[in-house]
């Protein structure tokens, strides 16, 4: 074997093919991967367009053997390692040339074709010999479609949401950056992308190659590595330095945080573009001089332990002394994350060196959590925030009192600190129950509680208070007739609940959500009434629950958050000449699997609008992709819809066809291929609840009423709902029930009680099992949750995804569309009573391939 260090030009320029062999899994990068490999490509993006000139980021190896050569004259290669990363990059090129391709540039068609040629095929051959890569057989169908710009190109298994996050991505980024994005970009992808080739030989056994790659043992962390170097030139003081500064060090925070401190300990020196992959390399290069002199050695980590105590008052506010400081941090840990970590470091440092009061740094604090709760409450993207916060010890002003530096650097236009009165638009408008994570949710709620003042404090620690919809999630008929009052002409009850019902306005905290369900509102009273929460007694003396009413105690909660979490510096209003919703609807459009469409009133209750000026903008803006995917509620084409410019054309139902979206006669879309508000919030990568989830999670399973009492109450909304199939609908349960061993059943603990068809008893929650179906008794449907198989093993395979929704397709009365293989499409309850044993079949099937993918005893992964 043989390696070498090379770009991704150098590796894929000439006439060559990769081919992903058989024994490779299928492409298996979902969101989390792709963000942190964008990440890196953003912080080499804008080293360019600052004049710089950035070092390469090294990706990571390719193993590649020898295979057969072509008629054609092409080398063909069989990648052992790295096809993930390989496969990754070519689809960012798929993505940057569609992107190039569909803006107004000039010259943009040639650009896009250049990069076709350059990167993706190999121009003068045909059939398979044509794509410079060719992934494993399952992956090819779609991963032609993207290199060949088909209409089908951008699906729903992995390959097709890789395109679509990088189309996401980088539209996001042209708006931010502009002239000169696509150019950067490119040049990272080609040149700054650092590979290591590593060749084999002709007769080497490629298989054995790939199993020892891919066996390692568990390497040493970053912490220990540096331990290792610095206690190496230590030889003289080693032993007390370490009894005395390193070994309480690493006993009072534990090896992870110990690794997070020598990280922070090189951010707050100004290294902000330091990975945590990095951290051994910029820690060496900066002791190196120290060598020989162990006086200033121990010095140095005399100083880290003095910042390891001000991150344990971080991690545990409770250590903090100060009372206001202690508050702050405190805040802060409830709102959770560690994106503030770099900064309240820096803060507990100038507090310590005496450099700044308690007092300032606790001020300083509070305008950290108000840019992010304004944030979040304005549903504004938190992509680059970690970089922004990162890099602020280094680039506040130093020579201001530390409140004011902090307030003057998150003020600046570009990283977009809500004003009073875009808080207050956001608040009556954005669906806040789908803004930031389910801890974020109820700490805003908590906060918004804690402002009325009460006597008597709720002890929030006990209560086990969850998030709580006044107007429900799903409406009984006696709901829906009040909101036809308040409903504005040729708009229906249930698209004003729509806009409503996900509102600040219309949440509260309860530990009754089970008694609150989808009760009339004057039963809801009474319940609210005993509450000890103000915000909830105020919602109880309320007459009656509806626009009005939700839109007055928005208003009411907003004045609230405006004075709870300071704003910017002199209220500067922006003066942009377009809405931020209508970045969150391009972004929607984008990550719109092919096959899909939507309507005007999901985008609506998306972004907080309304359907009318959802219609004008997609009609009169130019360049919006996806724009023919937005129908009718009825799944027509709007009659008034008109492409804004010449350079688009064609019939938008011819559009959607070749896409995959299937019309009946009439020229409806079907129904099952539909993307509502919460599909599209969930592509987003937003954080959206089940409806029988309590606290907004559903990996977690509910505490408080036991497992029987919940299953009792499943089967009692059972039977008043569906009662002339809930006998069969239990006892097809209980089939579950007796498949397989592991096979049971658990059940939500909100007001649906929804019934979950668990697998793997050996878990302390759901986030390690894997489940097929949430039945949910009133709204009568079978949720199947491809969106959470699809992180577990082995379904994060999408080809069993697929062969799973096949089988389920074959039963009468399921109709999932292909292009939902990410989301959680349903099909009606009352098939499990129909066709009981088809069902069965399909999931005797599932069972078996987790059973055969499980490992076994002394071979775990």
């Amino acid at each position: 074997m043989r390696a070498q260090e090379i770009t991704f030009l150098k590796l894929v320029q000439g006439e060559k093919q990769f081919q992903v062999p058989l024994y490779q899994r299928t492409y298996s990068w979902t969101r989390p991967q792709l963000q942190r490999l964008w990440d890196d490509l953003v912080d080499l993006v804008e080293q360019q367009l600052e004049g710089g000139s950035p070092a390469s980021h090294f990706l990571g190896s390719v193993v590649l053997a020898p295979g057969q050569l072509q008629a054609g004259g092409v080398q063909r290669w069989l990648v052992v390692d790295g096809q993930q990363r390989l496969t990754t990059i070519m689809l960012a090129f798929t993505a940057l040339r569609d992107h190039i391709r569909d803006s107004s540039v000039e010259g943009s068609a040639r650009t896009a074709d250049r990069i076709h040629r350059q990167y993706l095929v190999n121009e003068f051959l045909e059939g398979d010999e044509h794509f410079r890569l060719l992934p494993t057989q399952a992956d090819r169908p779609s991963y032609g479609a993207c290199v060949s710009h088909s209409p089908r190109s951008g699906g729903a298994d992995n390959v097709g949401a890789a395109h679509r996050f990088f189309r996401g991505v980088l539209a996001s980024g042209q708006e931010q950056y502009g002239e000169g994005w696509t150019t950067a970009v490119e040049i990272a992808l080609r040149d700054l992308l650092s590979i290591v080739e590593i060749t084999a030989e002709r007769g080497d056994n490629v298989y054995r190659i790939f199993e020892s790659i891919n066996n390692t043992g568990v390497g040493l962390s970053q912490s220990d590595l540096l331990r290792n170097y610095v206690f190496m030139l230590l030889p003289g003081r080693g032993e007390r330095v370490y009894e005395q500064l390193w070994l309480p060090m690493q006993q009072q925070l534990g090896p992870k945080n110990l690794e997070l401190l020598v990280w922070l300990d090189l951010v707050v020196r100004g290294e902000s573009k330091t990975k945590q992959t990095d951290i051994y390399r910029v820690q060496q290069q900066r002791l190196e001089p120290l060598a020989g002199n162990e006086e200033a050695l121990e010095k140095e980590i005399s100083e880290l332990a003095r910042r390891a105590e001000l991150l344990r008052r971080i991690l545990d506010p409770s250590l903090e002394p100060n009372e206001a400081l202690r508050r702050r941090l405190r805040h802060l840990a409830s709102w959770g994350g560690r994106i503030h970590y770099p900064i309240a470091l820096h803060l507990l440092d100038l507090v310590d060196a005496g450099n700044a009061g308690a007092d300032e740094a606790a001020e300083a604090l509070g305008y950290v959590e108000g840019f992010l709760v304004r944030r979040m409450l304005c549903q504004a993207s938190t992509q680059s925030l970690n970089r922004l916060f990162m890099s602020m010890p280094g680039d506040m002003e130093r020579d201001r009192p530390p409140a004011e530096a902090v307030q003057r650097y998150l003020s600046s236009r570009r990283r977009g600190w809500p004003t009073d009165a875009e808080v207050a638009e956001a608040v009556r408008s954005k669906p806040f129950y789908w803004n930031g994570q389910a801890q974020q949710r109820a700490y805003v709620l908590q906060r918004l509680e804690e402002s009325y003042g009460s006597a008597e404090p709720v002890d929030y620690g006990r209560a086990k208070l969850t998030v709580e919809h006044v107007l429900p999630q799903r409406p009984a008929q006696a709901w829906l007739d009040m909101l036809a009052e308040d409903s504005d002409d040729g708009q229906t009850p249930q698209e004003l609940h729509d806009l409503l019902v996900h509102t600040l306005g219309n949440l509260t905290l309860s530990a009754e959500n089970s008694k609150l369900s989808n009760h009339p509102f004057q039963r809801k009273q009474q319940i609210l009434e005993a509450s000890s929460l103000r915000m909830n007694q105020e919602i109880a003396a309320t007459p009656r629950w509806g626009r009005k009413e939700i839109l007055e105690r928005a208003d009411n909660l907003a004045a609230r958050a405006v004075a709870l979490w300071p704003g910017p510096e002199g209220e500067q209003h922006a003066d942009s000449a377009e809405w931020s919703g209508w970045a969150d609807l391009r972004a929607a459009l984008i990550a719109m699997p092919t096959g899909t469409w939507t309507t005007y009133g999901d985008i609506a209750e998306l972004i907080g609008s309304h359907p009318v000026p959802v219609g004008n903008f997609l009609a009169t803006k130019a360049g919006v992709h996806g724009a023919y995917r937005v129908l009718t509620a009825a799944g027509r084409v709007s009659a008034s819809f008109r492409w804004p410019s010449d350079e688009h054309g064609g019939n938008p139902l011819a559009l959607l066809h070749a896409e995959g979206v299937p019309f009946d006669a009439s020229g409806r879309a079907r129904g099952s291929h539909r993307l509502t508000a919460e599909d599209l919030a969930s592509l987003l990568g937003k954080e959206v609840p089940e409806v029988g989830s309590t606290n907004g999670s559903s990996e977690s399973v509910a505490a408080g009423r036991s497992v029987q009492a919940r299953a009792a109450r499943f089967a009692e909304l059972l039977r008043e709902n569906r009662p002339d199939a809930a006998d069969a609908i239990l006892s097809f349960l209980h089939s579950w029930e007796e498949l397989a061993p592991g096979c049971h059943l658990d059940y939500g603990k909100a007001a649906e009680t929804s019934c979950f068809l668990m697998l793997r008893r050996d878990t302390a929650s759901r986030a390690g099992a894997i489940w097929p179906f949430t039945l949910y008794p009133v709204f009568g449907t079978v949720e199947v949750v491809f969106q959470y198989m699809r992180s577990r093993p082995p379904f994060d395979d999408s080809g069993l995804r697929r062969e799973f929704m096949s089988r389920l397709n074959a039963v009468p009365g399921v109709e999932l569309a292909e292009a939902k293989l990410e989301l959680r499409p349903s099909f009606p309850l009352e098939v499990l009573a129909g066709h009981p044993e088809d069902v069965h079949a399909a999931l005797s099937w599932f069972v078996r391939q987790v059973t055969l993918h499980e490992p076994q005893d002394g071979h775990g992964e």
